[in-house]
């Protein structure tokens, strides 16, 4: 009998810890299987392997955006991200003062038919830009929701000049409340 070995590939992006992640599928006539998280993986590569929580994010609507969300110490998270219906323009964030990409931001189109997942480490903000109706993503944090703790930043942010690919057709008030960037540098030199 075949041994099968189900591994991962790791694309490590220009914001350094943060990967795009895709699963190696084996494929036979029934379809495929593959492996899309791994302990042992993520210690050999050094990311971290802690994930105790999961959320869904299910949007009605395309252009509907999200974020850029993020929590500060103690409770910063590491976010594993996947679509599992539609698609979406994902954006990640380097809040990390001490990094050499610190401001700087990369997208990646995540959907159900393409598989990809990132892996945004700490100190970085995620949000998202739905690119069809009826998308869903599944998210593992490392660390529990703590509200006291949460952040977020513009999408609109003049220093960052986010280009989301389409018109915002429903962002909540709550993100359109986030400060800009430059109102939070303070809290980033001092927090993280």
């Amino acid at each position: 009998m075949e041994t099968l070995i189900y591994n991962m590939k790791y694309c490590e992006t220009e914001i350094k810890g943060a990967y795009i992640i895709e699963p190696e599928k084996k494929e036979d006539e029934r379809g495929f299987f593959a492996r899309s998280w791994d302990i042992k993986e993520f210690e050999e590569k050094n990311l971290n392997p802690k994930l105790v929580q999961c959320s869904i994010s299910y949007n009605h609507t395309k252009g509907t955006l999200r974020g850029l969300h993020y929590q500060i110490k103690p409770y910063q998270e590491i976010k594993y991200v996947r679509c599992t219906r539609g698609k979406v323009f994902e954006v990640l964030v380097d809040l990390r003062p001490n990094s050499h990409t610190f401001k700087k931001w990369i997208s990646v189109e995540l959907s159900a038919q393409n598989y990809r997942m990132i892996y945004a480490p700490e100190g970085c903000a995620l949000g998202f830009q739905t690119l069809e109706n009826e998308t869903e993503l599944f998210y593992q944090m490392s660390e529990f929701y703590s509200p006291g703790y949460e952040r977020g930043l513009r999408y609109d942010d003049p220093i960052l000049d986010i280009k989301w690919p389409l018109a915002i057709s429903i962002i909540s008030k709550r993100d359109l409340s986030f400060p800009y960037l430059d109102d939070t540098i303070e809290e980033l030199l001092t927090r993280n």
